[in-house]
């Protein structure tokens, strides 16, 4: 018995010695060719090797090749889908006996890959079989069984990567390393790649749950996370290689225009608060043709908090529709100031004047479209608004903030307010407001704090220039301004009308109206009326919104002062809004005041001027000539007689 079992094991090893040895004995180019055989078998494309063969042996069977090709989709327009010189290939010479094709490997060093896709869901990475259908099982005849086909590992090296999607810019990656680890035909697979879009290397690692049938356009559970030195993204989700994603996105960078260029995208140099940094976690949903949904959305985009949900076609320019709420939105450096600093409202920075800092909007050309925000409070340097409703409409680097409903100094705004960066940076609006508090408004626009009470107004301006500064001194537009009761502190006219003197004062008015021009960075009024139980205050001058100086002309008018004459002493403020200076002008006081009594003066000397000429010159009058005439009358009489 003991010795028939051994004939059978000694048949048995025979026959595998034999087998084994006529795999080893295959000769190169079979070898190579049976690879390449099957590789086309499971992708339905044509596959060629060219140049020198070299065979490597146990436990990998395989072929090193000079050159390999591997067709592209019918429909594609850019060549080979991937081309290499210096190629490996190899099979499980263990699996060849079980009837398997095992493809233990593929390497290919500095290979050219093509991948496109078109916006019909046609991608040249969906495999097909001769017959056209996707899947990556084979047959070596039309009669035989199909025979399993799997690929363990691919190493690629220093490889260019060139995409081409239908309506988007065509991209090339050179330099990237991928490797594909499969051990089980019906198990997960990990891929990991290193790209470098710029210097700056982007390392990309996913794992697929199930990746035969990934590969054959199947749905299935990926982990995918995308690192540089600028930030991170991360995908835990559902994914089909036709390029539909969903999942939970999370994304982190601090510096989100470093993050764009490192993966060769437009940079986007944004302002601290809106993106420059970025801490975002969605819910994501991609389509093949390029379009995401994200919903659940929550951001803080560096100070700046915000939630909501937005659509965004990514076919170029990005274009969104988006519905977020935020809480106290910080728009200061926007509008080149700081969260530290206002931008010159406060009197710290009217002291210092406007900031020169340059702007830099180019995060306007980041991208179309319109996105509906609620907020709580919007701080835009030179403007404080509370509870907002607005609508952002954003075309090609023009913003338009569409203010629908916001609370403001105590009363309400409505307009807008425009960004223009189209050709050099410009702002401006439209706004009108009622029940606004002016001390706060006066204080943030101009650093002025003097004047209190609610007030109706409207206003429009423009601005132009790459600064804060340049701005206020090219700003131009108009407006009018009408309040009930107020006060003006640090004056009290009805002291000063008194004794001469009202520094340091508060005075109490009914009511003041008024409009004014803005031109050149210079506010002008010249219609300023002041209403008091006992007085008016009547004003015009000049308000230098670039310069932040004033020379404005107060004239405060008693009504029926004196034997039923108005009595005017008119007050100039004149100098930087810092320090201005407030003085009585007697000049005009004078002017205005005397009138009567200068005109007597002017008239008792006019007589007596009258009658010394006469005196002295012999002149005699004629009823209804003038002193002129007469005088001129009589020095030609005398002119004559030297020459007679």
């Amino acid at each position: 018995m003991l010795r028939w079992i051994a004939r059978i094991i000694g048949i048995v090893v025979m026959l595998v010695v034999l087998a084994v040895g006529a795999v080893l004995l295959m000769p190169a180019d079979k070898v190579a060719q049976l690879a390449a055989d099957q590789i086309r078998a499971a992708t339905g494309r044509d596959v060629s090797i060219t140049g020198d063969v070299a065979m490597t042996f146990w436990p990998v069977v395989g072929a090193r090749v000079g050159a390999l090709e591997v067709g592209n989709a019918e429909w594609s327009e850019q060549g080979p889908m991937l081309t290499a010189q210096n190629a490996a290939l190899g099979v499980d010479a263990a699996a060849l006996l079980r009837g398997e094709i095992r493809i233990t490997n593929i390497e290919a060093q500095s290979p050219t890959i093509r991948l496109e896709s078109r916006n019909d869901g046609r991608a040249s990475w969906l495999f097909t079989d001769g017959g056209g259908a996707a899947q990556i099982e084979t047959t070596t005849s039309p009669d035989s069984a199909p025979r399993a086909v799997s690929i363990e590992r691919l190493d690629i090296t220093d490889a260019t990567l060139i995409y081409d999607a239908e309506g988007a810019d065509l991209v090339s990656y050179s330099g990237v390393d991928l490797t594909l680890d499969w051990p089980e035909r019906e198990g997960p697979a990990r891929i990991d790649a290193v790209v470098r879009p710029t210097n700056t290397p982007v390392t990309i690692s996913a794992n697929i749950a199930r990746f035969d049938r990934f590969i054959a356009g199947g749905v299935e559970a990926v982990d995918v996370a995308l690192t540089s030195d600028a930030g991170a993204a991360t995908l835990k989700g559902l994914a089909a290689i036709s390029g539909d994603v969903a999942g939970k996105l999370t994304l982190r960078s601090g510096n989100t225009d470093g993050f764009l260029r490192a993966l060769g995208l437009p940079g986007a140099d944004l302002p601290q608060g809106l993106g420059r940094s970025v801490d975002m976690s969605a819910e994501l949903a991609l389509s093949g043709d390029r379009f995401l949904s994200l919903t659940d959305l929550s951001a803080d985009l560096g100070g700046n908090r915000i939630a909501g949900t937005a659509e965004v076609s990514l076919n170029g320019t990005p274009n969104v529709k988006a519905n977020l709420d935020a809480g106290p939105l910080d728009l200061r450096a926007a509008l080149g100031g700081s969260s530290a600093d206002a931008g010159g409202g406060s009197s710290s920075g009217a002291a210092q004047g406007w900031s020169r800092a340059p702007i830099d909007a180019s995060g306007l050309a980041a991208f179309n479209g319109t996105i509906a925000l609620r907020a709580d409070s919007i701080d835009l340097g030179s403007l404080k608004l509370g509870a907002t409703r607005t609508e952002l409409r954003n075309d090609n680097s023009r913003m338009v903030f569409a203010l629908q409903d916001v609370a403001a100094y105590g009363g309400a705004l409505r307009g807008e307010f425009v960004m223009n960066n189209r050709n050099g940076l410009s702002v401006g609006g439209k706004l009108t407001g009622s029940g606004l508090q002016l001390q706060g408004l006066l204080s943030d626009l101009a650093g002025l704090t003097r004047l209190t009470g609610a007030a109706e107004a409207e206003l429009n301006f423009l601005g132009v220039g790459q600064s804060v500064d340049a701005i206020m001194r090219s700003l131009s537009g108009g407006g009018r301004l009408a309040l009930g009761r107020g006060t003006i502190e640090g004056i009290d006219l009805d002291q000063l009308m008194r004794s001469g003197s009202g520094a340091g004062g508060t005075t109490v008015f009914d009511s003041l109206t008024g409009s004014f021009t803005m031109a050149g960075g210079n506010l002008e009024n010249k219609d300023l009326l002041m209403k008091l139980a006992r007085f008016e205050v009547r004003g015009a001058g000049r308000v230098g919104l670039g310069a932040q100086d004033i020379d404005y002309l107060f004239t405060p008018v008693a009504l029926n002062a004196r034997d039923g004459k108005d009595v005017s002493i008119p007050v100039r403020v004149r100098g930087a809004w810092s320090g201005p200076k407030i003085l009585p002008d007697l000049k005009a006081a004078v002017e205005q005041n005397l009138v009567e009594e200068r005109k007597q003066l002017e008239s008792q000397v006019r007589e007596k001027v009258e009658d010394k000429v006469k005196k002295e010159l012999g002149v005699t009058q004629k009823e209804g000539q003038s002193l002129e005439d007469a005088a001129k009358e009589e020095l030609g009489r005398q002119l004559r007689k030297l020459f007679d």
